[in-house]
């Protein structure tokens, strides 16, 4: 009998020691995080299948993947939710309450003693790339080549005023490192095919051993709605009664899906795909009055009501994630964050308010700590608010929030009642408080955080 367990032990060992060779010799993953902008709940055909819009490149992501169905932005526009997703901590606590603009009315300025996800990750060995959109800063340390990333091919501000001419306000932001570029085409081309070079030069032998962080941020289908002309005819004849105004959007959307496609294909045919871990999300909800869709979701961008912070989610990464599995976890986009440092084996900072999705990804139901977790969004914004900001809070099946500086607060149970119809603030005074003193506390915790650059000496 003891020489029976002795060699019992013995395999066990080795089985042991066998997985943990494995592990440490197992390649690491790629990870690319696709972030589109303004892209709505409702928008895509993952998560409306009877809809108007067709996005079969991220229904294919889906089926080969994982489809997050409680998934939330981290602000209700793009300069915060791009501050928290590259450094898992909220985005006032890092100095980006609003929107960083080129101009006076800008809202935001990023820590720069915070490490972002692209310093972490090029510190683990990593290359690190952003293609698209920037929007955490215009000034000598706070461009990304200055914020961790090796390679930059991209758009610097909030936002083009062309998806053609790609200015701002008649200036060029788009920059190769630093250096001023002018491309010809549609923006959401342009940036698919310098993702795509990215790959294809990830892909040559010389790279082939060394892992890669893609950070793909579109602008689309962020307005202006325009288009390619020939997207536009596609669903113009597939539905001529659709108002002028939506079916802009909708073509906008798959013009966006089309291009999703290309650098996806080209993954694969790279040989790549394989060990990507590949995220797709959105920094917030579809702008109602652009006629994007956040269906079922009350609201839209800009607002704290569900249609402003809930985000179609999406993550594909062949023989670890389940293919067409899908995951009820209640979180934000910054846990993308955490989750990718894991997955690359670098260390996690400690501080942070994101939290791993690894457990989710890997098909374990969500804990009652995961679903009672306190979530908290703010958007500071000049204009006719001022300057003020306005906050929410979940927490559990209750969210407190404001809509707008100068509203009151409101109080939902997003369990009875999702679309936040029937505002319970007076029917649950204990409640109201113990949840207005928590939102206070958070608060509080950005009041340290400069969100003006340091004056000029």
């Amino acid at each position: 009998m003891s020489r029976c367990l002795t060699a019992l032990r013995c395999w066990l060992l080795a089985g042991a020691v066998a997985a943990l060779a494995h592990a440490e010799t197992a390649p690491r993953p790629n990870i690319v995080v696709i972030f589109a902008d303004d892209l709505g709940y409702g928008d895509t055909s993952t998560y409306r299948p009877d809809g108007d819009v067709r996005t079969p490149a991220i229904d294919r992501l889906a089926a080969d993947g994982m489809r997050f169905t409680a998934m939330r932005a981290n602000a209700t526009v793009c300069s915060p939710s791009r501050a928290a997703l590259m450094t898992g901590r909220y985005a006032d606590r890092v100095g980006v309450p609003g929107l960083i603009r080129s101009n006076f009315n800008t809202w935001g300025y990023l820590d720069p003693t915070v490490p972002t996800l692209a310093d972490l990750l090029r510190e683990a060995g990593y290359h690190t790339a952003l293609v698209g959109k920037w929007n955490l800063g215009l000034t000598p340390g706070q461009l990304p080549n200055d914020r961790g990333f090796d390679h930059f091919h991209g758009f610097l501000d909030d936002m083009m005023d062309s998806y053609t001419t790609h200015l701002r306000r008649g200036v060029n932001f788009m920059r190769l490192n630093r250096e001023e570029v002018r491309p010809e085409g549609h923006a959401t081309a342009v940036f698919s095919d310098w993702a795509i070079d990215y790959f294809e030069d990830r892909a040559a032998p010389a790279h082939r051993d060394e892992p890669f962080f893609l950070y793909l941020a579109y602008t689309a289908p962020h307005y202006p709605l325009q288009p390619p002309p020939e997207a536009l005819a596609r669903v113009q004849a597939r539905a001529p009664e659709m108002p002028e105004q939506r079916a802009l959007n909708v073509a906008l959307v798959e013009d966006l899906d089309t291009q999703i496609g290309r650098v996806m294909d080209t993954l694969r045919a790279t040989g790549l795909a394989d060990n990507t871990l590949v995220f797709v999300t959105s920094d917030n909800g579809g702008a109602l009055n652009f006629s994007q869709n956040n269906d079922p979701w009350r609201g839209g961008k800009r607002d704290h009501y569900d249609g402003g912070l809930r985000v179609p989610f999406v993550a594909t990464w062949p023989a670890h994630v389940a293919a067409g599995t899908e995951s009820d976890y209640v979180g934000l986009v910054f846990d993308i964050f955490v989750t990718a440092l894991e997955e690359a084996g670098a260390e996690v900072p400690a501080g942070l308010d994101a939290q791993s999705l690894g457990p989710a990804l890997r098909g374990e139901a969500p804990t009652a700590a995961e679903n009672e977790r306190q979530l908290y969004f703010v958007r500071r914004e000049g204009e006719r608010y001022g300057g003020k900001t306005y906050e929410a809070l979940i927490r559990g099946d209750w969210k407190l929030m404001q809509n707008d500086p100068f509203s009151p607060l409101e109080l939902y149970n997003l369990k009875e009642d999702p679309l936040e119809q029937h505002d319970r603030m007076a029917d649950e005074p204990e409640l109201a408080k113990e949840l207005t003193e928590a939102l206070a506390l958070e608060v509080q915790q950005a009041g340290a955080v400069p969100w003006q650059a340091p004056a000029k000496p």
